[in-house]
């Protein structure tokens, strides 16, 4: 799979900080958390192929293929070495880069993922392109939102699932199945233990698409890594627990 010259956004100063965003969004996903991040690190936020801004090449669509995009990015920029934080389609990117490229990963957080949806992941993500193909985004679009957002943030932050949505709706179809075919073919499970980077899981209590028993069996496999679990957060918890998601990544990085 050839790599494509992804969109990108490139703040701050420091040590730089990798972040990739959920199928259906966008590098706007990670607003709250790089302006947070961006005073002591230099922050690089991408649109993945078939989203936002950055081309969208033919399909099929392969993790590693997406990674690859990342590490042109890197090169690009001239960056040796960048701490990667991934939420769901991002972090499963992020083990196929840790997995492939380890030498220019510094630390990884994985948030909102699995490593497998087991014997039927397959199945399950070409129903979900049939539907898309079919009928356009829109077919799924209140599906998704109820698996991004809890009951309660979806009745308290009505803006803001409002804007969620719009920013899924207007993802290219032929992007958003690429990213299908990706993640159904996703398994590293078997090859998580090879992983050396020093590791964060963070998983959502409220999580019904991942839920914390994928995280835990992530965390049970990296040599070395710690689970949080957010309390109430849904599958887009730094969205949903912005404060708190926040304070789980900047403590990570800190520590010695």
């Amino acid at each position: 799979m050839t790599a494509v010259s992804l969109f990108h956004a490139d703040t701050g100063r420091g040590a730089a900080v990798v972040l990739a965003h959920a199928i259906g969004m966008d590098h706007r996903m990670w607003d709250d958390l790089a302006g947070k991040l961006a005073p002591d690190h230099r922050v690089v936020r991408f649109d993945a192929r078939g989203h936002g801004r950055s081309p969208v090449p033919k399909r099929p669509y392969s993790l590693e293929g997406m990674a690859g995009d990342a590490l042109a990015l890197l090169d690009r920029l001239g960056i040796e070495r960048a701490h990667w934080i991934g939420l769901s389609m991002g972090a499963m990117i992020g083990m196929a880069f840790a997995l492939e490229h380890p030498e220019r990963l510094g630390r990884l957080v994985l948030a909102n993922t699995t490593s497998s949806y087991g014997p039927e992941g397959r199945a399950m993500w070409q129903a979900r392109a049939k539907a898309v193909a079919d009928s356009g985004l829109a077919a799924i679009n209140d599906m998704v939102m109820s698996r991004y957002f809890s009951e309660d943030f979806r009745a308290d932050h009505k803006d803001v699932v409002a804007e969620t949505s719009r920013r899924f709706l207007a993802t290219p179809v032929e992007g958003y199945l690429g990213c299908c075919d990706a993640i159904a073919e996703l398994d590293y499970t078997v090859d998580l233990p090879r992983l050396r980077a020093r590791t964060l899981v963070i998983a959502g209590a409220a999580d019904a698409g991942t839920p914390p028993a994928m995280s835990q069996a992530i965390a049970d496999r990296i040599p070395g890594s710690q689970l949080a679990v957010l309390p109430g957060a849904a599958h887009l918890s730094a969205v949903e627990k912005p404060a708190e998601f926040s304070a789980l990544v900047r403590g990570f990085l800190a520590t010695p």
